[in-house]
This record gives C-alpha cells, sequence and structure tokens, in this order.
C-alpha cells in the first residue's frame, strides 16, 4: 500500500461546457473556458512551479513562481491568474523564467528556518519540493533576512520573532515557518467561510493572525483542518504527525459522524492512524472537514473503550469478562429461555444509525428471522420517521430530492428547523458559499442560529416562531402564495392531481390560515411571514433544507407534508437548485431506514404486511415470516414495564441518553431480564444490561454507509478490531447461536443480499462503489447510473399529492408552574450523546450542556451569568449552568443534549408525533429557578451509574 495521491490542479476547475485550445510547450491541449494556464498545464502533465495557488480556492497571484511566457505578449505573467485563451503559445520553461523563479526562491528562503531534517513536514513540504523544482544551490541574500526564525538576534531580544501557537489541541502554528501565501487565510474564508485568519503587518512584517493577534484557541476559528491542509510548509501542521511521524500509505473511508458523509483519506503508519485528510473525490464534502471528522478520532483508542465481553446476572453485580464464546452463547441462551417462557414476541432489538448498512440489515434480520417477529426499530425513528411518512405520502418516496451539490444552483434557500452551521457543517460552508454569492436566505427557528448571522452571511427573514408552531407557519406560507397567486400553475398542472390542488388551496387560503391569524401563535410577524412566502416563491430555484426541529414534533409528519406541498405548489421539484431537503443527524440515519429497520417495513420501505416482497425475503432467507408489524420502542418499554417483553439486543445505541422521559426508559429497562448491549464504551443503556459485546469502530470494518443525500460510500478498513470483530461479525455469531445460521466472509456479501432483495439497490455493489466511488439510489435497471436528482420528469408516486395540513397544538402546554418552552439541538464540537466526542479534546469547546436563557426571562427569576439553575417539567428536573443570550426570544429556553450528568432528556415528555411516534423533543414546558446543585435525581443517577460500571478482569473473576 502507498499514500493516495491527489493532485493538485493550483486552481479550480470553470463550470462550462464550452472549450478552449492552446498550445502549451509545443502541445495543443483543449480545456473548458476560463480555465487558468496553470491547471491547463497541469491537466497534459506539466507542472509549473507554485506556492501561493492550489485548486481548492481562487487564484491569488502573490507568490510570483508560477510565471509563463505567452507568444506576442509582453512580461511574465503568472499562470495562476491568467486564463486560457484561443490559440495562445505558452511556454513553461525558458532561461528566464528558470532564473526569476530562482531569484524568487532565494527570498523565500533567505527568512525561513533550514531545520529540513527535524521538521515535521520533511518529505512533504511545497517549499522543499519548489526549492528542487527550481534548481536553488544557493541563497545570494543569506539565510537571516529580516529574521523571523529566531527568537533572539545578536544575543538580544528579536522583535520579528513570534513563539509557536500551541493552544488548539490538535495542530500548531508557527509564524517562523510562515511564507505569507495566504493560502490558509483564503482556505478559512472561501472554503470554510469562517474568516477567522487575516494577515496583519506588511511587508517583512507580514504574518497570519488569527483574529485580532489572538490565539487559535482563543480566536473564531472553528478548527475545521482547511487552514492546515492548504498550508504549504510545516507553519500549520497536525500535533499528531508532529508526535507520530509522516505517514506511509492511506486508504480512503467515510466519515462516521454526522449525515454529509466525508470522504476522507486515513493516513496511516502501520495500523496507527496519523491523520485524517479530507478527500477531495468525495462528492459530499468535495475536500473540506469540520473538526470531528478531521480531528475528533481519538475516542478509537480510548483508554475507556472496552475490548473484552462481559456478562452478569444482576445490573446490581459487578461486570465479569468472559470469552466471545460465552458471551455470545450465554446471551442466545438467554433468549432462548425468555421466549420459551413468555413467548416469541417477548423479545427484540434495536439498529444503530452508527453502523454500516450491511450491519443494520443483518440486526434487522436476526430479529426478523432468527427471533421470529418484527419488534426491530432504530433511532433513526426518533429524529427522522416524520421524513419518511410525510415525503412517502407527497412524493412516494422517503428521502431528500436532491444532492450537495445542487445548493450551487439555489437562488433562494429556506433552512427550517435545522442549524447546518452547528450539526452539518461542512454542507453549511458550501451552503454559505453560495449565500456570499447572492442568494437569499430564509430561517424558520425559534434560536437566532449561527445560519441568521454569521460572517458575510445574514437572513433575508428570520421567522423566529415560537416551538410547536411549524405546521401554522408553514400553512401561513402557503396561504400568501396561493392568495398572491405565486404559484406554478404549469408545474402542478403537468405533475399533480390538479383537484387535490384547488382542494388543498381552498383550505390553505381560509382566514385561519392567513399571516395576521398565524402570527398571534407564533408570534411572528404577519408581514415578515408574507415577505418570506413571496420570496421563495417568486425568488427563482427556491430549496428547502429542513432538520430535527421539523421532525421531532407531535406534528411532524404534517409540518413535512406541508414543506413538500410548499415545493410542489411553487414548481421547486425535480431539477438543479430545488427541492425538499431532509438533513440527517448521523452517518447513516439514511442507511438504517432504508434497510428495513422500522417494525412495519422491510428493506426499501414495503409494508410487512404485503405478499410479495415478504414473500419475496422468505425465499431469500429460507424462514417464514410474520406479517404483523412488531413494537417500536415506547411500545417495547410499554410492554417491558407491563411484565410483557423482556429481551432487548441493542446494537449501537444509548437510549437511556437519547431517547425522550428517561425515567421511563429506566423502567422499561429495569424490567427486563436481559439486555444486551453492543458498543464501544459503557454507555449510560449499558447501566441496564445483562451481556455487554464490545463493538468496533468505522476505522476497523468494511460496509457502506447512506448519507443525507442518498450517497452510498464505501467504509474502509484501515486496522484490525481492537475488539476482535467487526460489528457485523458479532450479529453472525449471535445469530448462529440463535439456531438461525448465517453464512457471510465479507460484507459485500450482505450488500449483493441487500441489492437482490431492494429495488432501489439493484444495482449496487462494491464492485460499482470501487469504480464509482459513490452512487445515489435508487439505482437500478431505470437509473444505471443512479439518481442525483429525484422527481425529473415525475413523482416517484405518480402525481405529486396536496395534503391537508390542519394545525393542532401539543397537548404540552405552558402555565403557572411551567410558562417556559424548552428546545434543544446540538452544537459544533459534540456529537449526538456525546460518547465519542467527549472522549477527545473537542470538550475543549463544550464541557458541560448550559440552558440558553433570555436576559428578560433571566432577570425574573434572579439568573445571572454562569449561576446553576433547575429545570423543571412535568417530567422531571435537573440542574445545568444558565448563559444569558438573546439569541432565544422571552419565552424559550434552549440547551444540547451531549453530556449524561445532564440528562436533558429526563425533562422531556412521551408526546410523540401523531403518524410515527417520533418524540416531540422541542417543545416541553419548564420553570427555571436557582439551584444550589445537582438535583437528587442526578445524585442517585450518579451513584447508580458508578455501581454498574464496576468491572472485574476476567483472571481476578476466576
Amino acid at each position: 500500500m502507498s499514500l493516495v495521491h491527489e493532485i493538485d490542479y493550483g486552481t479550480p476547475k470553470p463550470k462550462t461546457d464550452k472549450t478552449v485550445t492552446l498550445t502549451i510547450d509545443g502541445m495543443s491541449v483543449t480545456v473548458p473556458e476560463g480555465t487558468s494556464i496553470m491547471r491547463a498545464a497541469m491537466e497534459m502533465g506539466t507542472q509549473i512551479p507554485k506556492l501561493c495557488a492550489t485548486d481548492m480556492v481562487d487564484a491569488f497571484g502573490s507568490c510570483r513562481l508560477c510565471l509563463v511566457e505567452i507568444e506576442g505578449r509582453a512580461g511574465t505573467p503568472a499562470s495562476c491568474t491568467t486564463p486560457v485563451a484561443p490559440g495562445l503559445v505558452v511556454k513553461t520553461q525558458t532561461d528566464r523564467l528558470h532564473q526569476l523563479r530562482k531569484g524568487v526562491m532565494e527570498l523565500y528562503i533567505s527568512d525561513h528556518p533550514l531545520d529540513c531534517l527535524t521538521c515535521s513536514a520533511n518529505g512533504d513540504c511545497e517549499l522543499q519540493d519548489m526549492a528542487g523544482a527550481v534548481g536553488l544551490r544557493d541563497v545570494r541574500y543569506g539565510y537571516e533576512g529580516e529574521n523571523h526564525v529566531f527568537a533572539r538576534k545578536d544575543g538580544k531580544p528579536n522583535d520579528n520573532w513570534l513563539p509557536k501557537d500551541e493552544s488548539n489541541p490538535y495542530f500548531t502554528y508557527d509564524p517562523s515557518k510562515c511564507i505569507v501565501c495566504s493560502r490558509c487565510v483564503r482556505a478559512c474564508e472561501e472554503v470554510q467561510g469562517t474568516f477567522a485568519l487575516t494577515i496583519a503587518g506588511r511587508g517583512f512584517d507580514s504574518r497570519v493572525s488569527p483574529g485580532m493577534e489572538e490565539s487559535f484557541l482563543g480566536s473564531e476559528c472553528v478548527s475545521c483542518g482547511a487552514c492546515v491542509q492548504a498550508c504549504p510548509t510545516a507553519t500549520l501542521n497536525e500535533k499528531k504527525v508532529i508526535e507520530i511521524g509522516k505517514p506511509e500509505h492511506s486508504v480512503v473511508t467515510t466519515c462516521a459522524y454526522c449525515g454529509v458523509g466525508c470522504a476522507f483519506k486515513a493516513e496511516m503508519r502501520g495500523e496507527e492512524l496519523v491523520r485524517m485528510v479530507p478527500y477531495k473525490d468525495g462528492e459530499a464534502n468535495r475536500g473540506h472537514s469540520c473538526v470531528k471528522g478531521r480531528f475528533a478520532w481519538g475516542y478509537a483508542t480510548h483508554k475507556e473503550r472496552i475490548l473484552n465481553p462481559m456478562i452478569r446476572s444482576s445490573i446490581h453485580e459487578p461486570w465479569k469478562e468472559v470469552s466471545w464464546d460465552e458471551a455470545i452463547g450465554y446471551a442466545a441462551s438467554e433468549f432462548k429461555r425468555i421466549q420459551k417462557k413468555y413467548g416469541k414476541d417477548s423479545v427484540g432489538g434495536i439498529t444503530s444509525s452508527r453502523c454500516t448498512n450491511e450491519e443494520t440489515f443483518l440486526v434487522q434480520k436476526l430479529i426478523r428471522a432468527g427471533f421470529g417477529n418484527n419488534n426491530v426499530d432504530t433511532c433513526a425513528r426518533v429524529c427522522h420517521s416524520p421524513t419518511g411518512y410525510g415525503l412517502g405520502q407527497a412524493y412516494g418516496t422517503s428521502a431528500g430530492t436532491q444532492n450537495f451539490d445542487s445548493v450551487e444552483d439555489s437562488d433562494v434557500i429556506v433552512v427550517i428547523g435545522a442549524n447546518p452551521a452547528a450539526a452539518h457543517p461542512v454542507f453549511a460552508s458550501r451552503m454559505k458559499k453560495r449565500l456570499r454569492q447572492g442568494a437569499k436566505l430564509i430561517v424558520i427557528d425559534p434560536r437566532r442560529t449561527e445560519m441568521v448571522e454569521s460572517a458575510h452571511v445574514k437572513a433575508d427573514y428570520h421567522l423566529a416562531l415560537l416551538p410547536g408552531t411549524n405546521v401554522a407557519i408553514v400553512t401561513a406560507l402557503a396561504h400568501v402564495i396561493v392568495t398572491e397567486g405565486l404559484f406554478d400553475e404549469k408545474f402542478i398542472r403537468e405533475r399533480c392531481d390538479w383537484d387535490e390542488f384547488q382542494h388543498w388551496a381552498e383550505f390553505v387560503s381560509l382566514p385561519q390560515n392567513s399571516p395576521e391569524t398565524v402570527a398571534k401563535l407564533s408570534g411572528v410577524p404577519a408581514e415578515t411571514i408574507r415577505g418570506a412566502a413571496r420570496l421563495y416563491a417568486t425568488g427563482g430555484n427556491g430549496a428547502i433544507y429542513y432538520g430535527l426541529g421539523v421532525t421531532e414534533h407531535s406534528q411532524g409528519s404534517t409540518t413535512v407534508m406541508g414543506i413538500a406541498n410548499l415545493a410542489m405548489c411553487t414548481g421547486n421539484i425535480g431539477r438543479k437548485g430545488v427541492g425538499v431537503n431532509p438533513l440527517r443527524g448521523q452517518n447513516n440515519v439514511q442507511g438504517s431506514c432504508d434497510m428495513g429497520s422500522f417494525p412495519h417495513e422491510l428493506a426499501g420501505y414495503r409494508h410487512i404486511s404485503l405478499d410479495e416482497p415478504r414473500q419475496l425475503f422468505e425465499k431469500d432467507w429460507n424462514v417464514i415470516l410474520d406479517k404483523e408489524p412488531g413494537l417500536r420502542i415506547p411500545n417495547m418499554l410499554d410492554a417491558a414495564v407491563e411484565g410483557t417483553f423482556k429481551g432487548i439486543y441493542i446494537q449501537g445505541e444509548d437510549i437511556l441518553q437519547s431517547d425522550p422521559d428517561t425515567k421511563h426508559v429506566s423502567a422499561g429497562l429495569a424490567a427486563m431480564e436481559c439486555v444486551v448491549v453492543q458498543d464501544l464504551f459503557l454507555n449510560e443503556t449499558a447501566r441496564f444490561a445483562h451481556v455487554f459485546l464490545p463493538g468496533s469502530t468505522f476505522l476497523e470494518k468494511d460496509g457502506t454507509f447512506t448519507n443525507a443525500e442518498r450517497r452510498i460510500q464505501r467504509v474502509r478498513k484501515v486496522m484490525s478490531p481492537k475488539n476482535g470483530y467487526a460489528d457485523w461479525e458479532i450479529t453472525v455469531l449471535l445469530s448462529n447461536a440463535l439456531g438461525y445460521p448465517m453464512h457471510y466472509s465479507h460484507p459485500s456479501q450482505i450488500m449483493d443480499e441487500i441489492a437482490r432483495l431492494t429495488p432501489g439497490f439493484a444495482n449496487v455493489s462494491y464492485d460499482m462503489l470501487e469504480k464509482r466511488g459513490s452512487v445515489q439510489w435508487p439505482c437500478n435497471d431505470k437509473a444505471p447510473e443512479g439518481s442525483p436528482i429525484m422527481h425529473v420528469n415525475g413523482f416517484v408516486r405518480g402525481k405529486g399529492k396536496f395534503i391537508i395540513t390542519e394545525y393542532i397544538a401539543t397537548d404540552e402546554k405552558t402555565g403557572p408552574r411551567f410558562p417556559l418552552l424548552l428546545t434543544t439541538g446540538r452544537i459544533l464540537s459534540q456529537y449526538n450523546v456525546g460518547a465519542q466526542t467527549r472522549r477527545t479534546a473537542n470538550s475543549m469547546w463544550h464541557a458541560e450542556d448550559v440552558l440558553e436563557i433570555h436576559p428578560h426571562d433571566a432577570e425574573q427569576r434572579g439568573v445571572k451569568e454562569g449561576d446553576w439553575v433547575k429545570l423543571a417539567s412535568r417530567a422531571g428536573e435537573t440542574t445545568l449552568r444558565a448563559t444569558i443570550t438573546d439569541r432565544v426570544a422571552p419565552g424559550v429556553v434552549y440547551t444540547t443534549f451531549h453530556h449524561p450528568d445532564t440528562q436533558a432528556n429526563v425533562i422531556t415528555t412521551d408526546y410523540s408525533d401523531w403518524a410515527t411516534n417520533c418524540p416531540e423533543y422541542k417543545v416541553t414546558a419548564v420553570q427555571i429557578s436557582l439551584s444550589n446543585g445537582p438535583t437528587p435525581w442526578q445524585e442517585e443517577y450518579e451513584r447508580f451509574s458508578k455501581e454498574t460500571r464496576r468491572i472485574v478482569p476476567a483472571e481476578a473473576a476466576e
């Protein structure tokens, strides 16, 4: 194996079909119009020396190393900033150019450290490479220059010298090695969009500066790594590279954090991971990354990771380390015992949105074929099941309509109930780039999120609605579009049922759905609603992106259908730049849904009661399947409390921390006789487990993830599983022990089975993914190349369906006891329940969950910045620190759910979406009061947590 090398063409590729032919070094080359001479030369295999140019950012022309000669033109223009033209004759290497480049390099080297042998970038330094490329052998100006290199000069302190900045936990900044090429500054601006870096000073005093000469950690830097990736020297370098050394081979794989699905090169020394470098050919991320995917992978080798199987007969006993054979045998015998005693429906399982498609598919297969029932559910249901139901009803398919590239053609972007800057940062960077280019932005969110206003981006409309009024707002937008005649009649007549549209239009036109009426419910001024509706309907290509702030409501499915109505009535479906796009929270939420993780659906969203698909699976699996839908997670917990559900197999999911009404979850788990948890760490759910099967990380397995844009991508094994098995192998072991044999030697065989049984995956195989890199389902004979954009010539269901979306207020009401509304969300540095990111240096940015409260509400309660406060609801109470901010409106408070010591979900209730049981996380009536410390519930939780995490090593147990 060797490193995966990617060609740096120096400047970005133009987006045009027009071509230009010119001559470079005597060879004819044809390239797209607008291509730089530098890129044109590289495409024919000639690398022109460069330092300030890289194809991730626009041409800059500052280093003067890429000079060329053009026949008929005076001077020596920079090839990076000079576009091609028909008939140009270009020379990239002459005596004159050689001397000019050599002179430029002499100036660079005259004020640069010459510690190449001990430098962390030795062998991976573009300055070193270019010195060789121009034939530099000596420097006429000496090697001290203005001397930014040494701390002391002539025995005195050197005012030009700056110390190395090691404040960031993941990379260092060494000013002495900076050549002021501005690549890091431009990457921060053009790729990431944070604008955290600048060039301070002039001439020899010029240096890269985070903010106003702050440290990297203290600045606005979000640690995405774009600057480190862009740096041509060791000025910005990963601490792991400094510690371990230069990697010697790399493997392309897919990030295991959010639903963007960034492709990375895992760069290795042996089986030790040195760094993760974003892969430019990754179609989801296009070479960009965030702090989690780029740097927060240390959890894979964290000391708290469990590597040995463990069992115990009671949750009050310490864990006993055992062999794999004993653990699997014990789990299987317990499940058999329970089913024999309580019936076949007394057990079930939960699939993981963090595991691969193949692993998820096997878990639901084990439950349906091995347990003999359909008691299977997934964490995807508690976040995006309303997406599946709502889009399925309106369009006929349960997924987003676009690819991420589509945003580059959007004219109006609507973000509803999502904060991509925190939860999907790589896609947010692409979105913000389009906004800086002139696209308009509408944000519908109770909070003033980072999307409402950030560097060079400001929403044209921010609809700061009261939590729980999504349906009313969406219907009010439709009211304006219909009553003002802004709908696309041609599209509707061609693509939808006109009679259904008229019925729907009559409904949305009712006075109860007018902006003036809805303003009283939502707190959003009527004119703001009208302005946003007019902009979306008339502003050109309109794209809607939404998140959990839409789905995690009692009317989540209704809101999704309302969004689908908006897109159809304006004709914003079926082409680039438009569409309805759910932003999935975890890396394989889409995939876990696709794979049949719901109790009523087989893979491909086909109902279990339908004879044709069920019989297809029965024939392939050689088993008779139950045609009755099984239990969802809340139903399993209810049945456990009632005494009829006694065993559960949970792969890669922490329902005790992530599911609502923590006390009810605890009671359900405590009532079970066999809880099997398969995970990396002793998570919160494992407190109630009887068997713990150590799982594997994404670095230790082969498989596929499916991201938010339906893109199926390879996950590749880069190191041996530290626990001994990949997760799919553990499920096979358990299934075999249960008496339902599975025979797979590689995940590619599981994908072949998925393709055989799932129409949308029919042409998907590992061979295809090796050749293509990735593919978006549906990928079958009708769409052999996949489907980047859905519903191009017609909806999957035939005619698009307009659905009545009547607003029904949630049963969760504020009142004298609980006058405030709590809503929840995520933060950039942490991920989901924090099991992974809390075990990395990311906790430097977010060490605890805090409660955002408006100054007015804080003053009324005597709350000051940083005070401990008690957060109480009808379901429970907890304590956490308060931060006072006007990002939330009066009457609304906000917190995250990343830290188990807070247990925010002890506050949330058991109200859920009417169609899918998706929990209503986003609306909880609460009260805030000052607190002296943890609540009794938190103290008991901490005590019990310590008791249930005791481990007796295998030798001690013997």
